[in-house]
């Protein structure tokens, strides 16, 4: 009889185990104690891509012959790029605006398009040489609204600065944890932020078509930044 209700005493608490879904002694556990830090860092590597807007700007007394002499223009600056060796893969149309021109008395005097063309140019030693004979072939319709660098390859870059990034960041853990009187536990979350540097250049909006560039591509930066989230021990 004293063998049953043993059984039965057990049976109760490891049903009321089972109900809860965790061991009674486990309902209670403390939160972890933690601390977050942001790290950055940041390289610099030799610039292998330029990416040029250029763009065509036309007026005329109607829609049609503004559009075709912007179309013409637009044209004459695409066929000097290729001839100059830049592959057709990298052109692209950014943008065509047709708008209108208008006098004191909101009069339409004048109809004008604009038309964008982005053009990547590989070949640095070159670009300078490119740009000018791309604004030529443009006269006077032909517009440089601006040029960027960029390094086509930057994986080993952004990973250097990923490293630096998170070393940055434990520094300051580690750090901060001392000061504490706290030993650092394991890593509970990491997010990051990555950037390039070099935004685009500008240039100035109407150039002469005998202008002469001089392209400098310089360095660009790399950078990361890293949010990270540590344990603290006991």
């Amino acid at each position: 009889m004293k063998t049953s209700r043993v059984a039965a005493v057990a049976l109760v608490v490891l049903s009321s185990t089972l109900l809860s879904g965790r061991p009674a002694a486990a309902a209670d556990a403390p939160p972890v104690e933690s601390i977050m830090v942001t790290g950055s860092g940041e390289v610099s590597g030799q610039p292998d891509l330029l990416t040029a807007d250029f763009a065509v700007e036309t007026e005329a007394s109607t829609v049609g012959d503004a559009l075709d002499r912007a179309s013409t223009a637009a044209n004459k600056m695409r066929d000097a790029l290729v001839r100059a060796g830049i592959a057709r893969a990298d052109l692209q149309t950014s943008n065509v605006n047709v708008g209108t021109r208008t006098d004191d008395d909101r009069k339409i005097v004048a109809y004008t398009v604009n038309q964008g063309l982005t053009a990547t140019i590989r070949n640095l030693p070159k670009a300078g040489a490119l740009l000018s004979a791309a604004i030529a072939a443009g006269g006077d319709a032909a517009r440089l609204n601006g040029v960027s660098f960029a390094i086509e390859d930057d994986t080993a870059l952004l990973a250097e600065a990923r490293k630096k990034a998170f070393a940055d960041a434990r520094g300051k853990a580690e750090l901060y944890a001392r000061e504490a009187g706290r030993p650092l536990g394991r890593v509970l979350r990491i997010s990051e932020a990555t950037s390039g540097g070099g935004g685009p250049v500008p240039m100035a909006g109407m150039i002469a078509s005998d202008a002469k560039l001089s392209i400098e591509p310089g360095r660009q930066r790399l950078s990361a930044s890293v949010t990270v989230e540590w344990a603290l021990r006991p």
